[in-house]
């Protein structure tokens, strides 16, 4: 199938009729199902783009929506596509809007019949503009207790992308987690100014490698090869990098997507608008973030601890503090 706007490997799933649809178009009947298109600024192998992408896929598959997306594009065509998009009559933009912010707003207040999901640092703009973070400084933090159970210099690097809050409350959580089970740690981070680079990822852990390190928490796609190169261990991020490093990563802080897109989708779908923030469907209690690890690669005596405060984290009693300033 195909689509009259061009982009970068650009890919339509089912509802063609529903991507027809005109801004005049009556809206849908509740059992019909929304047309949702992901706009994704990087290939949708990007760690942060494929969580996001399979949820979407996922919910195609079951039925609850008909999905569209493109990828690869660039913040000089992403307003274009999203023109584009509202005007095919999709009514549900999930992207990112941090390259595109101004723009983006004016684009949603240009097309209110179109309901928009976007990841930002800004908030909600009423009534059609819906804001998230990914917040997965939780997961973060557990695996920063493992790791403690595990270095043997004391000394964790972090690569990350930009230093927005997002990535910062990341980092943040890990070192936090870190510094409860090992206060006498000694952390490095690095920013490789950019969403999508694994061969400048990788230099960055080599060089905190070089520098002691002998654990990585790999915000960025790519850290985990300079880990993999040099024999130490890393972490994973957002999704689960053990099955490519077997003897690398022990732990992933893991994002599910799915609670946040299906609750734009009721939104969406009763007329209510999404204008809001959706960042806490990412809460561990809502099913939006979790450790996923390896425990025979792990010590023995760290899981009970962790598993603690994991329980913890779910039942509400322990909240992993919310550091959105840059780390150092």
């Amino acid at each position: 199938m195909t689509s009259r706007l061009t982009l970068p490997r650009r890919t339509l799933l089912k509802g063609a009729a529903a991507v027809g649809l005109t801004l005049s178009a009556p809206r849908l009947m509740a059992q019909e199902k929304i047309t949702v298109a992901g706009l994704h600024s990087s290939p949708v192998e990007n760690a942060w783009n494929s969580r996001m992408h399979e949820a979407l896929v996922a919910a195609d598959k079951a039925g609850a929506i008909n999905y569209v997306f493109s990828e690869g594009v660039s913040a000089t065509d992403y307003g274009r596509a999203a023109r584009e998009y509202a005007l095919q009559g999709v009514q549900l933009i999930v992207g990112e809007a941090y390259a595109v912010e101004a723009e983006m707003r004016e684009i949603a207040a240009q097309y209110p019949q179109t309901m928009f999901l976007m990841g930002s640092s800004g908030g909600p703009q009423s009534p059609n503009f819906g804001t998230f973070g990914t917040w997965t400084h939780e997961a973060a933090y557990l695996c920063g207790m493992l790791s403690a159970s595990i270095s043997q210099t004391n000394v964790y690097g972090a690569v990350g992308a930009i230093p927005i809050p997002e990535v910062n409350m990341l980092i943040n959580g890990f070192r936090e987690g870190v510094n409860a089970v090992d206060p006498n740690a000694t952390h490095l981070v690095g920013f490789i100014g950019t969403f999508f680079d694994p061969p400048k990822a990788r230099e960055a852990g080599l060089a905190q490698i070089d520098a002691g390190a002998d654990i990585l928490f790999g915000e960025r796609i790519g850290t985990a090869d300079a880990a993999k190169e040099r024999g130490v261990k890393a972490i994973g991020s957002l999704i689960d990098y053990t099955p490519r490093y077997p003897e690398t990563v022990f732990s992933n802080a893991m994002w599910y997507f799915t609670p946040m897109l299906m609750a734009a989708v009721a939104d969406t779908e009763s007329g209510n608008g999404t204008g809001r923030n959706y960042t806490e469907y990412c809460l561990m209690k809502d099913g939006g973030n979790d450790i996923l690890f390896v425990p025979e690669m792990v010590p023995a005596e760290a899981i009970g601890p962790m598993e603690e405060v994991r329980a913890a984290i779910k039942a509400g009693t322990f909240e992993v503090p919310i550091d959105l300033s840059e780390p150092s």
